[in-house]
């Protein structure tokens, strides 16, 4: 497996799992955390807060990145990880703790910018949806394992040691980055003018394709964060992040058997089947009636998660331009960041706290899914008939 990638590759996996582990440890816990201050019909909140902030930092980390370089982009993103999950213990009231979930979605804009960018540099072209795969099993690794943990400590020693070790493993992420080269060729140092954004700066247009499907796609992501930690409340299972710990093993088999595949048979394709088994898991969520239905789904989901995640990354380091990585990248997690934050306040409007309206947020999943389906196929159509 190792054949191919350098030194500067295994490290960067190894990092970012580790600031995936963070920031995922603390969230099936959130929730409760947030109802404990009196915030119960704010649960949605959680997630778009972050992610609005996370989106608005993609166009000046995504600009940082291609200047000043990769690595320093990562590791601003890994300080703010580190500095807001050693506050939220300090949490007195809705607003405040409110106000830390926004700024810890800065953390989220800086460090998979950077990470994707130099991971893009580094990889062959050849190998781009192999490596992609490799890359982006060690993102559910810690997605899967700080969400599966995060309540077991909770449990075990209390939600501030949690956020400590939170804050602790961010720091471990860092670490590990001080064995990573900068990729960027002659990176020039930080001035303020660096800060001035405009539209370029935000979108490139050459990855548009690859952004329509991860917003959509991304919706259903947002639902899942939201209400999978009620969900399994509902069904009587103690671990609210145990939807995760499930999932992540199906994605990690998934990909070892079809990381390479859209490198054979093509990113659309290989899309179009991720997101027709995406389509079949949310209507099999909300359905689940009891652990064994939820196993199952929660499998099926973990299929076509593995399946879409590093299709989606490959195509769009296809689409990008060399000196445009950074941006590119920053458009890809604008999109994602804009699904997440959709499909998070979605439930704000459709789900009310009670098991009797939880099936309707994971249908508007399942129908998301269903509208990539469709502009998947006219894509796919639309490309054979210019060629």
């Amino acid at each position: 497996m190792s054949k191919g990638y350098s030194k500067n590759f295994w490290f960067m996996c190894a990092s970012m799992f580790l600031f995936m582990t963070s920031f995922n440890l603390i969230l099936p816990e959130l929730n409760q955390f947030l109802t404990n201050l009196g915030g119960s019909s704010q649960k949605g909140l959680i997630i778009s807060l972050f992610t609005i902030s996370a989106g608005i930092s993609r166009p000046f980390s995504g600009k940082l990145s291609d200047y000043i370089g990769r690595k320093k982009v990562m590791i601003i993103g890994i300080l703010v990880c580190f500095i807001i999950s050693t506050l939220y213990p300090l949490s007195f009231s809705v607003w405040f703790f409110l106000t830390l979930r926004f700024m810890h979605g800065f953390s989220a804009g800086f460090t998979p910018t950077g990470a994707t960018a130099l991971i893009t540099d580094i990889l062959p072209e050849h190998k781009r949806g192999a490596g992609m795969g490799i890359w982006g099993t060690f993102i559910s690794l810690g997605i899967g394992v700080g969400q599966s943990l995060g309540s077991f400590i909770y449990q075990e020693i209390g939600i501030s040691s949690l956020f400590m070790i939170s804050a602790g493993t961010a720091a471990l992420s860092s670490i590990l980055l001080f064995s990573v080269t900068e990729t960027l060729q002659n990176p020039i140092k930080f001035n303020f003018s660096l800060l001035k954004v405009s539209w370029k700066d935000v979108f490139e247009p050459s990855v548009l394709p690859a952004a329509v499907v991860m917003f959509l796609s991304a919706i259903c992501s947002g639902i899942i964060f939201v209400l999978t930690p009620d969900m399994s409340e509902y069904l009587g299972i103690q671990n609210k992040g145990f939807f995760f710990g499930t999932y992540v093993i199906s994605t990690i088999l998934i990909r070892l058997f079809t990381s390479s595949v859209s490198d054979r048979i093509g990113r659309r394709k290989t899309l179009l089947i991720g997101m027709s088994v995406l389509f079949i898991s949310m209507i099999m969520i909300g359905l689940a009636k009891d652990i064994y239905t939820y196993v199952a789904a929660s499998i099926v989901f973990g299929i076509a998660t593995g399946i879409s995640s590093p299709t989606l990354f490959a195509w769009t380091a296809d689409l990008s331009h060399v000196d445009r990585r950074g941006v590119g990248s920053g458009t890809m997690f604008i999109a994602l960041e804009l699904g997440i934050m959709t499909g998070s306040l979605s439930t704000l409007l459709i789900y009310d706290s009670t098991k009797s309206t939880i099936l309707a947020g994971f249908l508007l999943g399942a129908l998301m899914a269903l509208v990539c389906v469709f502009y998947l196929f006219w894509h796919l159509k639309k490309r054979q008939s210019l060629t």
